[in-house]
Parts: structure tokens; C-alpha cells; sequence
């Protein structure tokens, strides 16, 4: 592996995963020490709130919704999914009560990977088609050879542009599991 490729994507995306299994076992080991364990229930309400709210992105890409621009939503969404998540795993915490809620938990933890590889795939793939554009202007090549020559770079961009089409479904699979979860909290809580 190339060392840029280590430090621009691959130390980045794990100290991405890293901060939020980290954060979340401080944030919950702080809620045993002082005996506040209660409050972690009421954080998955919270934490599923702002992963809806983070979709409002997934909305505005669709032109389902027309308000707010783009490139600020997807900043809020990966805010606001990683906060989310946070919380969810906070409220999950180191329970091993509800198989459904843990099912819920791995295909969440899978869909963080899968838009956080995505985020850092479109990146790094973005950054090599413009810095080709960039060499072949700078080196004169005629505008004819120059889509000739970028048209693989081209090619390969919209490809990586199609890692949502993996991200969707796993998306979908969190959605239902946690879905699934939420039910069957209503059904079986002991809500005195």
C-alpha cells in the first residue's frame, strides 16, 4: 500500500470507527459509574431521531424534497448519523438482553462501514479524476485525446459512484431490524 493511501483514507476511516466504539464505551461506563444506567434507555429514542433526521440528505438527493442544499445536508448527515449511532450504541450498551436490539446494533455498526468506505471510495476517486484533468491541462494534451484519456478515470468514477447501490440495502436491513426492534419494545416494555 502506498504510505499517502494509509494516511489520507485508511487511518481516517479507522480512527472514524475507532472514535465511535471508543466515545460510546466512555459515554456508557460513565452512566454505570454514577448509576445513571436509566438514562441509556431514553438515549436510543434520541439516537433514532437524528438518524432520521439525517436522511433528509438521502430526501434532497432524490428531489423528494427540494429545501436545502446538498453538499450541506450530506455534512449533516454524517453528523448527525454518526451522533445517532452513538447514542444507539450508548443505549445499547454492554447488554445482552434483546437479540432483535443486537441484530439491529451489527447492521447498523455494518451500515457506518459501508458510508463511511463510501465516503472515503468517491473521495479518492474523485481526487485521482481531477488531478489527471489537472496533469493533462497542464501538459497541453488536445481536447480530442484529452476525453480519450480520461475517459477511464471517468468510467471508474461513476463506478465507485454506484457504492450506493450497496449502501441502500444495508441501510434498508438496519432499517428493519431496528423497525422490528422499536416494535417489540412497545409490545413487551414495562412502561411504569
Amino acid at each position: 500500500m502506498q504510505p499517502q493511501l494509509i494516511t489520507r483514507e485508511v487511518i481516517p476511516f479507522t480512527l472514524s470507527f475507532a472514535a465511535l466504539a471508543l466515545t460510546a464505551l466512555l459515554f456508557d461506563g460513565l452512566l454505570h459509574y454514577y448509576n445513571w444506567v436509566w438514562i441509556g434507555r431514553y438515549l436510543g429514542i434520541l439516537g433514532t431521531l437524528l438518524i432520521l433526521f439525517s436522511f433528509r440528505y438521502s430526501l434532497r438527493k432524490r428531489k423528494i424534497i427540494s429545501k436545502g442544499n446538498v453538499a450541506a445536508l450530506l455534512r449533516w448527515h454524517e453528523y448527525q448519523a454518526w451522533l445517532g449511532s452513538l447514542l444507539i450504541l450508548v443505549h445499547a450498551g454492554i447488554h445482552f438482553n434483546s437479540i432483535l436490539g443486537w441484530l439491529a446494533v451489527w447492521a447498523m455498526l455494518i451500515n457506518i462501514g459501508s458510508g463511511l468506505a463510501g465516503k472515503f471510495l468517491l473521495a479518492r476517486a474523485r481526487k485521482r479524476m481531477l488531478e489527471s484533468r489537472q496533469f493533462m491541462l497542464r501538459q497541453g494534451v488536445p481536447e480530442a485525446e484529452f476525453e480519450e484519456r480520461i475517459h477511464l478515470d471517468t468510467l471508474t468514477f461513476d463506478m465507485v459512484k454506484q457504492w450506493r447501490a450497496v449502501h441502500f440495502p444495508i441501510t434498508l436491513a438496519f432499517a428493519v431490524l431496528a423497525l422490528a426492534h422499536i416494535m417489540a419494545v412497545f409490545l413487551f416494555w414495562g412502561w411504569k
